[in-house]
């Protein structure tokens, strides 16, 4: 069994559980404030994992104080040594529990058992997550990669208003391409800037895009040129709603619809080209991440698509983004 670390707040926990399942683990269940478990879990993706910050194999639960966890860990079997550095972790303040207090306390078993403390390089390192009224300790064997802010929207070579934070464009790629990761084919048919396309392109996927300006598909060449280490990608000028590419082309579609507004396609009608586009989603691909400023459910049900699942995030102020998970029928 194993202990995921969540990333985001109370309201962010059903869809990370959505994305580590999909991606990274087996089993997945939210079990306490920003922790869920899992009975399996490919270490090696969890470094590309948006919404999990750490995953750890779990030595045991027990109730949100030191006592408890340091009785916890004196009844455990440890069949590993060398050095150690113990962690602590109070998820959003939600338990009474000193980490401070359980990293000394928790060292101090774990020093009496034969191991040396090392806090800059140690062989091992144990999780103390309180959470809540429960404690989860562990020993953690990933985490993920935490570099999003390298790759702000604004710092890329070409930018436009309303990207996407790539954290969030991470996750995205990962609930919609899964288990087919890293060998996916990964389709954006509304590319703008290539946000998408990076993440996809960072997690091993092959990148394909696709917008019908122009002046987009130029930028977002220009953007995964400068931040992709390789060039197994490509973007084309293309209209959403009749794609130039082949049946089952990709393995997951995800795309970001135009919020609130028409589209930059001037024969096209908002309700059309979304319409549309989401047709053009189930020719080419299983399996879908539909990103808008509304419910896009019938629409998607008429192009022979199911909802698996739908999830409201909000950005900011007013803005709240529905989030289809989509797959073919």
């Amino acid at each position: 069994m194993y202990c995921l670390e969540l990333a985001g707040d109370a309201d962010d926990e059903a869809f990370a559980a959505l994305e580590a399942r999909r991606a990274a683990a087996d089993a997945v269940s939210v079990v306490a404030p920003g922790v869920a478990t899992a009975r399996g879990v490919r270490t090696e993706r969890v470094r590309h994992l948006a919404y999990t910050h750490r995953v750890a194999e779990l030595v045991g639960r027990t109730d949100a104080s030191v006592e408890s966890a340091v009785a916890l860990l004196e009844a455990a079997s440890i069949d590993r040594e060398g050095s150690v550095a113990v962690r602590g972790r109070n998820v959003r303040s939600t338990a009474d529990a000193s980490t401070s207090e359980a990293e000394r306390a928790l060292g101090g078993v774990l020093v009496d058992r034969g191991f040396s403390v090392d806090l800059d390089d140690p062989d091992h390192e144990l999780r103390a997550v309180f959470s809540g009224e429960d404690c989860f300790l562990g020993w953690e064997v990933a985490a993920s990669v935490r570099d999003f802010g390298q790759r702000r929207p604004t710092d890329r070579p070409f930018f436009q208003p309303g990207s996407m934070a790539p954290l969030d464009a991470r996750a995205y790629v990962n609930v919609a391409a899964g288990r087919a990761l890293p060998d996916a084919t990964v389709l954006d048919p509304m590319c703008g800037t290539g946000g998408i396309l990076v993440e996809a392109g960072l997690v091993g996927a092959r990148a394909l895009g696709s917008d019908a300006q122009w002046k987009m598909a130029r930028g977002a060449r220009e953007n995964l040129s400068a931040l992709l280490p390789t060039d197994d990608w490509d973007v084309v000028r293309g209209d959403a709603t009749d794609l130039p590419f082949r049946d089952d082309a990709a393995d997951a579609v995800v795309f970001d619809a135009p919020y609130g507004r028409q589209s930059k396609i001037a024969r096209h009608e908002l309700s059309d080209l979304v319409g549309g586009a989401l047709s053009e989603v189930a020719r080419v691909a299983p399996s879908a991440v539909l990103v808008a400023d509304r419910s896009w459910e019938e629409a998607a049900e008429d192009a022979g698509l199911r909802v698996e699942e739908r999830f409201e995030r909000r950005v900011h102020g007013s803005l709240v983004r529905h989030v289809h998970v989509l797959s073919r029928e």
